[in-house]
């Protein structure tokens, strides 16, 4: 998938978004030497479960990314408040403009455009409007999507889908959530990989396509 793309930016809205949305591409382009910068727009201070502290989610992000095998440096953090990220939508734009113009990167991936979560609604569009003139897919997340159109596939390998698993299982204060589960994961790479005849692999919605 896009062997001609060397860098690539992921748009996290939460710290563990991007790694459930493409996680084994992540792991898969990161194995083929590929630049790869993850970027999460909040740590979800105010959604952890009660007794965790507040930097938990800064740390596990940082412990998933590093066992995907994007450098500590390509790990980008903010922290705006969960569900209220239409109010810092302007905000946000200009963070992304000022990222693009620092990384340049050739392919982005968002979240979905039919993902009903309203801060992943945000990213997804303001993700469009900052990088106009880039390749853009947009992850799943089933849980979220009220569709989603499954035009572009990541073939993945054992171990990627492995490394998948095992970036998430650093989400030790999200493993109470049903879709943070080792059978889930494999059972969605499963079934994209049904879908194009080969054993594991994650679907992607194209929003814009440049070649």
């Amino acid at each position: 998938m896009h062997s001609n793309k060397q860098r690539v930016l992921v748009l996290a809205p939460h710290t563990d978004d991007g790694e459930l949305g493409c996680g084994g591409t992540i792991a898969r382009f990161c194995r083929e030497g590929r630049d790869v910068y993850y970027v999460a727009f909040s740590i979800a201070t105010r959604s952890l479960p009660a007794g965790w502290a507040p930097d938990t989610l800064a740390k596990e992000v940082a412990a998933a990314t590093q066992v995907l095998g994007i450098p500590s440096q390509n790990l980008f953090l903010y922290d705006y408040d969960v569900r209220r990220f239409k109010e810092f939508r302007q905000d946000i734009l200009e963070e992304l403009v000022k990222l693009g113009k620092q990384l340049q990167p050739d392919l982005i991936f968002v979240p979905s455009p039919t993902d009903i979560h309203q801060d992943h609604q945000v990213i997804s569009e303001e993700g469009l409007r900052a990088f106009k003139n880039k390749t853009i897919l947009g992850y799943e997340m089933p849980w979220n999507n009220l569709s989603f159109n499954t035009r572009s596939f990541s073939i993945l390998s054992d171990e990627d889908v492995a490394t998948k698993v095992a970036a998430l299982s650093c989400y030790k204060s999200q493993a109470h959530r049903p879709y943070v589960n080792e059978n889930f994961i494999r059972s969605l790479a499963t079934t994209r990989g049904v879908q194009i005849g080969t054993t594991w692999a994650e679907a992607f919605e194209v929003i814009r396509f440049i070649f």
